[in-house]
């Protein structure tokens, strides 16, 4: 990976090296993908390195992409053409290359020339680029819009006409990457506004559970417009050792009961019974529980539906879903973590019940987390999420924090359930969202549902 990008005033390469770095690694032999944002061949310089490549005889194909030039204004509630209002579009440079002596485009024309208007990389010549469109005929009270960071949840609009565009722009302190957008399909903006309607836009989340589980999360979040920050607070981990569930999976048929806490515990739980020798078949007479959607999920993926779950997805739910004649002398096979709660066992066996507690797996800080962490903390986060108790010890522990009120003062705590909840309170800390359905789904709906009731700007 080589990092070739242009910013402002700041080029890690000029464009004549990079052209030579393309064709030098072509000829060491390699497959070369030269990455762009937007289109290579609007405004990207694309078509300057596919001449040099023609001329060194290098082969190569071109994958267009979606330019800025209309994402941008899309993300803005803006169409470039609407059959009402535009049946042209034209997109424009505002940064022409210094080195041409003397400038190409022929204002004249372009103020009249289409009924849509795109500037891209003008935002340092926005009041001359306005001052000339003016100049040239076109209406002052035209309307127009600059889009900074358009399509990413740090979007940014201002709308004005191009009478008072620059002066809005400076006010709000919009500076480039940015957008500028000239025509009557800017009104459109006021009905069709779309992505900045997103309840958590721009919210930037710090998301504390193990990376495999965290894409579910994440995913659910950004569509929502939320900035995720991915810092796992705890990883999976096999066991000490696997003396425990081997016995157990050898003589699965001498439990009533199997009982599984977690989606973590069924996929364990399923790949040792894979290893050794056996599948699904070997439950067969047994019954299962599961505490949670996720997990009753993770054993029909296994082709084994639970007989229970509780509406509560806690121990305690579960312990109460047992009648007490159904637990006196039955057999129960209890996997879950190294360490966990004893509310349930202890439960079952107050009822009568034998239970033997396997631990599937044991979670562990993942190396490296606290300096992305500390790195996380340090950049501002609105809100913080924890799934389970492990990451909430586990976010303490890495942070090094001996104040966590202090540490998360003005971050909003959001909480899967009661129990995650208790856990942030031991540490002085109190959540102001608690999901009341102990889900993903219903973490993000309790989110979702704070900040509707509360509005972004409280």
């Amino acid at each position: 990976l080589i990092y070739v990008g242009k910013e402002a005033s700041s080029h890690t390469m000029s464009q004549e090296e990079i052209n030579s770095l393309l064709v030098d690694k072509a000829r060491e032999g390699k497959v070369v993908v030269r990455l762009k944002g937007g289109d290579p061949f609007v405004f990207g310089r694309g078509g300057e390195e596919a001449e040099h490549l023609a001329r060194e005889g290098v082969a190569f194909e071109v994958v267009p992409g979606v330019t800025s030039a209309i994402a941008a204004p899309a993300y803005a509630g803006i169409p470039v053409t609407h059959r009402r209002m535009s049946s042209s579009v034209a997109f424009i440079t505002g940064h022409e290359d210094p080195t041409k002596g003397g400038s190409s485009l022929r204002w004249e024309k372009i103020a009249g020339a289409t009924d849509t208007l795109v500037f891209l990389m003008g935002m340092k010549n926005l009041g001359q680029i306005c001052s000339l469109l003016a100049s040239n005929g076109l209406d002052p009270e035209t309307p127009c819009a600059v889009i900074q960071w358009g399509t990413l949840p740090k979007q940014k609009v201002v709308v004005g006409d191009l009478s008072n565009i620059v002066e809005k722009v400076s006010e709000k302190g919009i500076s480039a990457p940015a957008v500028l957008v000239v025509g009557e399909v800017v009104r459109l903006r006021e009905k069709i506004n779309w992505f900045e309607r997103k309840p958590l836009l721009g919210l930037r989340v710090l998301v504390t559970r193990t990376r495999r589980q965290a894409s579910k999360l994440s995913s659910l979040l950004k569509e929502l417009g939320a900035i995720v920050v991915e810092v796992p607070t705890i990883e999976i981990a096999p066991p000490s050792d696997w003396d425990q569930m081997d016995r157990a999976i050898d003589r699965l048929g001498n439990y009533d009961w199997i009982i599984f806490t977690s989606e973590n515990g069924v996929r364990i739980f399923g790949s040792r019974l894979w290893e050794r020798g056996k599948d699904a078949r070997a439950l067969n007479g047994v019954k299962v529980a599961a505490i949670g959607a996720s997990t009753a999920q993770a054993l029909r993926e296994l082709g084994l539906r639970a007989d229970r779950v509780p509406d509560e997805f806690v121990a305690e739910a579960l312990a109460g879903a047992f009648k007490e004649e159904e637990v006196r002398g039955s057999r129960f096979l209890l996997i879950r973590a190294e360490k966990a709660r004893e509310v349930l066992p202890d439960a079952l066996r107050e009822m009568g019940g034998e239970v033997e507690v396997v631990a599937a797996y044991r979670t562990r800080t993942p190396d490296g987390s606290s300096h992305r962490l500390a790195s996380a903390l340090q950049e501002g986060i609105d809100l913080v999420t924890f799934t389970s108790s492990s990451t909430v010890v586990n976010f303490a522990e890495m942070s090094g924090a001996e104040d966590l009120p202090r540490l998360l003062e003005g971050v909003t705590v959001a909480c899967i359930g009661p129990v995650t909840a208790n856990t942030v309170r031991r540490y002085g800390v109190e959540p102001q969202i608690v999901a009341e359905t102990y889900t993903v789904q219903g973490l993000v709906h309790a989110i979702t549902r704070y900040y509707e009731q509360r509005g972004r700007n409280e």
